[in-house]
């Protein structure tokens, strides 16, 4: 194993949020709407509303940075308070690769710690489960928040950071 972990990002009032992209069903012609911001204790908050019109249906927030190799670690640790809803995280090798993997959890309305396994990140398009091996863990250039349970709903979730582990 080589070091214990490694910051991907830290949320504090003297963050630079201006890496975090927002990515609505506009996309594909919905109306849904999230948007991502620091709180007065600095947590990053990515809320907004899910609309099914227009075959909506989903908000994203994603961190896009230059590849880093990640073999030195097996996991990813992310302090997070959500909303008692359902939500994913999704990793990619690099920001240009065009599918994700995913990993769904439910959140609790309470801060709350996952250390997610790199081997528990689904591959998968659009959505839909591919026919490939689970993340490799060798190169990530890109981390994402999706909320998209087909339902009109808000909602909120406040991030504190993301480490690699």
């Amino acid at each position: 194993m080589g070091q214990a972990s490694f910051t991907l990002f830290q949320f504090s009032d003297s963050s630079d949020i201006s890496k975090w992209q927002v990515v609505n069903d506009g996309v594909m012609g919905g109306l849904s709407k999230g948007r991502i911001s620091l709180n007065e204790e600095g947590k990053g908050v990515f809320q907004g509303f899910v609309s099914l019109e227009n075959n909506g249906g989903f908000s994203l927030v994603q961190y896009s940075f230059k590849p880093k190799a990640v073999s030195d670690f097996t996991s990813l640790e992310i302090k997070l308070k959500g909303d008692g809803k359902k939500y994913q995280i999704r990793v990619k090798s690099s920001s240009s690769q065009y599918y994700n993997y995913a990993y769904t959890f439910e959140t609790t309305g309470k801060w709350q710690t996952l250390s997610i396994p790199f081997k528990a990140f689904i591959p998968q398009f659009r959505g839909r489960q591919l026919n490939m091996p689970p993340y490799p863990g060798q190169e990530m250039g890109e981390v994402a928040i999706l909320i998209g349970n087909k339902k009109a709903e808000e909602f909120r979730i406040e991030l504190d950071h993301i480490l690699l582990k």
